[in-house]
């Protein structure tokens, strides 16, 4: 059995990342996959989640400091989805970095979304564990500060599943349900099926997606617009 890949060497994602750990064991743990041992980066994830939830936050309230509650959310929302992460993650080398099995590495586990994603909410999780909050905001302003920057609260517009939970609940129609109906390829590069009903109407539509969430939004957009053109 082939052993799994050793970490690549620490220093020059560090100087990706703009910060030099005190403990770099702290970022070795933030860069392992639960596959490649029990000393892997979940509950890192777990906290750098929250870390940047609230960074992001003190973000677009320093630059969008009169808009409401409600768009201030949703432009969140966008910035911390794991589509956005996972660009990032591309960025700062992560691939590269990470730890893994050799039978997740076979399987294409180095470029999957999600498990990007939870390595760069790791990441931050560990830059907090190690030096605090303030290095930890710097971090994800230099990740996400010049898209704070550039972004206008106006050109967030709601997604279409909240688009079409409000529309229905305005003509108090009850909100619709979503059900996965297929699934196709590999793990690593899966394509999802999934219905949505709003059974009052007796209406369904489908949409597909590489993430079971698109799915839903592209299934809810579609609906959207079949009850629009029925108006």
């Amino acid at each position: 059995m082939a052993e799994p890949r050793p970490v690549l060497a620490l220093a020059p994602l560090q100087q990706r990342l703009g910060y030099r750990f005190v403990q770099p064991d702290l970022l070795r743990r933030a860069l392992t996959h639960r596959s490649f041992g029990a000393d892997h980066n979940e509950r890192l994830e777990f906290l750098g989640d929250a870390v940047l939830n609230t960074a992001v936050s003190a973000l677009l309230y320093e630059r969008h400091g009169d808009s409401d509650e409600g768009d201030l959310t949703r432009v969140r929302a966008h910035l911390v989805r794991e589509d956005s992460l996972h660009r990032v993650a591309l960025v700062l080398g992560l691939p590269e970095a990470l730890r893994l099995s050799e039978g997740e590495l076979r399987g294409g586990g180095a470029q999957r979304p999600s498990i990007l994603a939870d390595a760069l909410e790791a990441v931050i999780g560990a830059v907090f564990l190690d030096g605090g909050f303030e290095p930890a905001q710097v971090l994800v302003r230099r990740l996400f500060g010049e898209v704070i920057q550039a972004t206008e609260i106006e050109g967030w517009g709601k997604d279409a599943k909240t688009e079409l939970q409000e529309w229905l609940q305005a003509r108090r129609v009850p909100v619709p349900a979503y059900r996965i109906t297929a699934t196709r390829g590999q793990a690593h590069a899966q394509t999802f099926e999934v219905e949505c009903a709003v059974a009052s109407l007796n209406l369904t539509e489908s949409g597909e997606g590489r993430s079971r969430r698109a799915a839903e939004q592209e299934a809810a957009r579609r609906m959207l617009q079949a009850l629009k053109a029925e108006q």
